[in-house]
């Protein structure tokens, strides 16, 4: 599969037309191929077409949980970085380099004896990128719940949730702590409220006796 890795740049401005696509238009791609986008605009890796696959570990990592416990963690925290949904599962983007620190900060909050549908994706990962804001996907393409930009960026650059004094920009910039202590509290949650349903097999009932 061809891999594309674009060096490290600044992302232009959103509002910067791209160069000429494969026919010759500007900005112009194939349906479902969205890789110049990402690359031009945002400067991320990218890999395959129809669907094109966005690299994690080099620009971002990606924290991956059931939607249900996503939705349910995005409404108790904000900002929260981009956010992207495909069918049943959700990626939040965190800073390059979280997925290394996940299981250390999982610990460190006590959720790390703990089972979760909760993980990471650091070097060597990939998500499906949904159709750059504005472009629309065939049917069950992923979608970008929150665009990969913030207005607390700078040139549409997008603002990760990082681990203070690693890539954290302080401020009212996202925190990846309590990102994570919101998504490992909805997954726990999303959790128990399975098991309370799960439906219990009655005991046999007796058996009658017999006699010779």
């Amino acid at each position: 599969m061809a891999l594309t890795v674009p060096p490290p740049r600044t992302p232009l401005p959103v509002g910067t037309p791209l160069p000429a696509g494969r026919n010759g238009r500007a900005g112009a791609e194939p349906r479902g191929d969205w890789s110049q986008w990402y690359e031009q605009r945002l400067g991320w890796a990218t890999a395959g077409v129809a669907p094109v696959r966005l690299l994690t570990g080099l620009r971002f990592d990606a924290l991956v949980v059931p939607a249900a416990a996503g939705h349910a963690a995005l409404r108790r925290v904000d900002p929260a970085g981009p956010v992207a949904l495909m069918g049943e599962r959700m990626s939040l983007l965190v800073a390059a380099g979280s997925a290394d620190e996940l299981p250390g900060l999982l610990d460190w909050l006590e959720w790390g004896p703990v089972a979760l549908t909760l993980t990471a994706l650091g070097t060597g990962g990939r998500i499906t990128a949904p159709p750059p804001p504005g472009r629309t996907g065939p049917p069950g393409a992923a979608v970008w719940l929150r665009p990969p930009w913030s207005p607390h960026g700078q040139n549409g650059e997008p603002v990760l949730p990082a681990l203070s004094g690693f890539g954290s920009r302080g401020g009212d910039a996202p925190d990846l702590v309590r990102l994570v202590d919101a998504v490992a509290t909805e997954c726990h949650r999303a959790r128990l409220t399975r098991a309370r349903k799960r439906p219990v097999c009655d005991e046999p009932a007796a058996q009658p006796l017999a006699f010779s």
